[in-house]
């Protein structure tokens, strides 16, 4: 063994036998303690288990809460091993309506295969829900003047307590993970009788997962072919039925069931909305897509006409398509292959048919997270990119510096971008977001082909996407929905042209795609199924993460459809649990306040009912402390005088009234804060609401003289106060952007700062500086449907 000059170690000659005995080692001191820096082996031994598992911070708190009420004696845990758990989970689940798996038959080219579908029938989940008495006080069976109303118009007049039970039915494919191949087809199941707030939540009223419908392999002999992409829809269509087929019969007859309150009602099952993207849509309404005649899902637009918003085409019926598909399949198939070209159907019968006054047509529904934020603003984003790498490096790189955290603002609840051009990502709360930052940076002297893109095109998109996104509406907002329609519909022509005219290269020129198209039905939607938060698909994309997670963590990767259905089933059942359990403690905290026998108002942990919060306080500072950050901040100048002069003018206007002057010393004490919770009542649905803001120059307040301010320093001495800088400055020659659509406001000298009392605030707002007026900012109105619907208000 020859060691390194270097080691000052002769080469060392051994015989094998010599070299195979392990020679002695001297053994290491022990450490009584070894697991220090950890308080104990027991948190050590935790800390290994959290981060093998990867738990997240809620799931941490949770788990130590719940070994600390164990440490305690208040709970109990009488599970051995993992044996146990996955018995009580079984248990747990046997009180639910089970998954059953089914071979579905399909001939092709004379030869039967056999689909495997996963399915639990959605009447079997709905009456797991109507047994439920924590829900059944929650369940609406009253229509409203909408497609509701019409539906039970429409069920047999001589039964009494005669009501729909509506469906909310999504399905879509989606990869188990974002490196592999193996594709996974959950259907989800909702109930429109439940309240928004409950069916969109995660609690047992929510979303359920009721089945996997089949994939037909990609088959590159085939894909392609008209047969085979027939197939595809014959195989979804037989599948589903196995969801739908006691939903079906009961759509005849009526199901009768007495209630919690023991009123004796008939309840139909309808199909009320569908969710998908445009794929799944296609799917279900069997129209044959972008390749076909009439590519829209509700209505007879032509391929060609696609662009065109001014005009109104006929709505799909279902008789049309059964008609279609009678002459198809009893009369002449070549007759019947015109008729079905002509209303862009596959020659399929379709599952939805067999639910009456459940139209699949009436059914789909616009999904802004598809159709708008992933969809059209997609197609706008990379217009945006075209036309920025057209003007060189120069102008992309200050499209990006305006952009940048420092510029955008901090705001709660909306992602931020380092980068824009260069960005990419699937996640459409991230283009929505982008979609709200993206304003005025491009002038019509430097580009007018981009400044009708982002002047007006993408400026009547986000007053549509504001307007259209609102949780209340009236006549006078979905009048405004369709006279914007008419304006982007105006403006996508003119930039066609300006597009056509342009040396630009690569610019889109062919607007003729549905997603261009289909907003167009989003009035007649709203006025059929309500708001359209009742028909997003985000709640149940969010279901997929779940999924995922099982399928990477907690199968072997064999039989993976059995698997994850069996877990979720626990996860539903526990729900069920969660809710009973909920219910017991919350029984238990009102008889524990009606016992109190001192009759004390109980002070909840982090409840607040006021207007504003202060929080994040500092160390107590002097005026005179505070007064000597003027020497750097010119908006703390005088601050002495003005805080003197505020409180014995200003203080008896909000009701305050003072015997005599108030005189505050140099050695006053204020106790500064740096963040403030603001509780305000929203303009959209009238529900309260809660803004964050923090004294930045990042976060702006909004006071109740409808002027903004950017607040400075807040701070008690005992009432609540803040220096703040005004946006009042006079602004010519209109505030009011009217290209745009926003307001444009201008701070005041920073040293004619002024105190206001905290209580005056209603909310905070995001100022974006305008790129060409110096000094000038934007008030960016649709970061929210409040904030859109408050400054409408203001404009008036």
């Amino acid at each position: 063994m020859e060691y390194h000059p270097r080691s000052s170690c002769v080469t060392l000659y051994q015989t094998f036998d010599e070299f195979c005995i392990t020679q002695e080692t001297q053994h290491a001191p022990i450490d009584e303690e070894p697991w220090h820096p950890f308080r104990s082996h027991g948190d050590f031994e935790f800390s290994e288990i959290v981060l093998d598992v990867v738990l997240n911070k809620s799931q941490i708190n949770s788990l130590l809460e719940l070994i600390l009420r164990i440490s305690q004696g208040k709970a109990q845990i009488t599970l051995k091993n993992e044996t146990d758990l996955s018995r009580a989970w079984d248990n747990a689940a046997a009180e639910l309506t089970l998954f059953s798996k089914h071979e579905v038959p399909v001939t092709y080219k004379k030869n039967e295969e056999e689909y495997e579908v996963h399915a639990r029938p959605i009447w079997d989940w709905a009456l797991d829900l109507l047994d439920n008495p924590l829900l059944a006080p929650h369940f609406v069976w009253d229509a409203c003047r909408d497609r509701w109303w019409d539906i039970q118009s429409s069920l047999p007049p001589n039964l009494e307590n005669a009501v729909p039970f509506c469906f909310i039915l999504y399905a879509d494919k989606t990869r188990l993970l974002s490196h592999g191949t193996v594709k996974g087809y959950p259907v989800v199941v909702r109930c429109a009788n439940l309240p928004v707030d409950i069916r969109n939540g995660e609690g047992f009223g929510s979303g359920c997962v009721v089945g996997w419908l089949p994939i037909v392999p990609e088959d590159a002999a085939e894909e392609g072919k008209l047969g085979y992409t027939t197939l595809k829809h014959v195989v979804w269509h037989e599948s589903f039925f196995k969801f739908l087929e006691h939903t079906a019969q009961h759509s005849k007859t009526g199901y009768s069931h007495k209630g919690y309150n023991g009123i004796l009602r008939w309840l139909f099952p309808v199909i009320l909305i569908l969710l998908a993207d445009y794929e799944e849509q296609c799917m279900m309404s069997l129209i044959r897509g972008c390749g076909g005649k009439c590519p829209c899902p509700v209505c007879l637009v032509p391929l060609a006409e696609l662009h065109d918003l001014s005009k109104t085409y006929p709505i799909r019926t279902v008789e049309e398509g059964q008609e279609a598909l009678r002459v198809y399949n009893g009369v002449s198939k070549a007759q019947g292959e015109l008729i079905l070209k002509a209303l862009g159907l596959r020659p399929v019968a379709n599952v939805f048919w067999l639910v009456l006054r459940s139209s699949p047509h009436d059914a789909l529904s616009l999904d802004r997270l598809h159709l708008l934020h992933t969809g059209l603003w997609k197609h706008l984003l990379e217009e945006l990119k075209k036309i920025l790498a057209s003007l060189g490096r120069d102008a992309q790189e200050a499209f990006e510096k305006f952009y940048r955290i420092a510029n955008f603002l901090q705001w709660r609840n909306l992602n931020h971008f380092e980068s824009i051009i260069n960005i990419s990502f699937t996640d459409g709360n991230k283009y929505q977001d982008l979609s709200k930052v993206t304003l005025n940076i491009l002038t019509h002297r430097a580009s007018p082909v981009g400044h009708q893109l982002l002047l007006c095109i993408i400026s009547s998109y986000l007053q549509l996407d504001s307007w259209i996104g609102l949780d209340v509406h009236t006549e006078g907002t979905l009048a405004a929905i369709e006279a914007e329609l008419l304006v982007f519909d105006a403006e996508l022509k003119a930039y066609i042209t300006c597009a056509e005219e342009s040396e630009i290269e690569k610019l889109k020129l062919d607007w003729d795609f549905p997603k261009t198209h289909l907003w167009k039905h989003v009035v007649r939607d709203i006025r059929l199924k309500g708001v359209v938060r009742n028909y997003s698909t985000r709640p149940n994309e969010k279901l997929h993460g779940p999924l995922k997670d099982t399928y990477d963590r907690r199968t072997n990767g064999k039989d993976i459809t059995k698997q994850i259905l069996h877990i979720d089933h626990h996860k539903f059942a526990l729900k069920l649990l969660k809710e009973r359990v909920d219910a017991l403690d919350e029984h238990h905290q009102v008889q524990a306040l009606c016992n109190n026998e001192s009759n004390e108002d109980v002070d909840v942990p982090g409840a607040f009912n006021g207007h504003v919060k202060l929080g994040s306080p500092v160390p107590y500072l002097t005026i005179l402390d505070v007064e000597n950050h003027g020497q750097t901040d010119r908006a703390f100048q005088s601050f002495h005088r003005k805080f003197s002069e505020f409180v014995n003018t200003a203080l008896p206007t909000y009701g305050h009234q003072l015997t005599s002057w108030l005189t505050f010393t140099g050695n006053f004490m204020i106790h500064e804060h740096c963040y403030l919770r603001v509780n305000y009542e929203l303009a959209v649905d009238w529900r309260q609401n809660v803004d964050h803001l923090r004294c930045n120059p990042q976060f702006h307040g909004l006071a109740t003289t409808t002027a903004f301010i950017q607040l400075i320093f807040m701070f008690k001495c005992p009432s609540n106060f803040a220096l703040v800088q005004p946006y009042t400055a006079r602004i010519a020659p209109c505030r009011m952007d009217h290209i745009f659509k926003l307001t444009r406001v201008k701070a005041v000298l920073r040293s004619s700062s002024i105190f206001v009392l905290l209580k005056s605030f209603i909310r905070g707002a995001v100022l974006v500086p305008d790129s060409e007026h110096q000094d000038e900012y934007f008030v960016v109105d649709h970061i929210d449907g409040d904030m859109f619907l408050q400054m409408k208000a203001l404009a008036q």
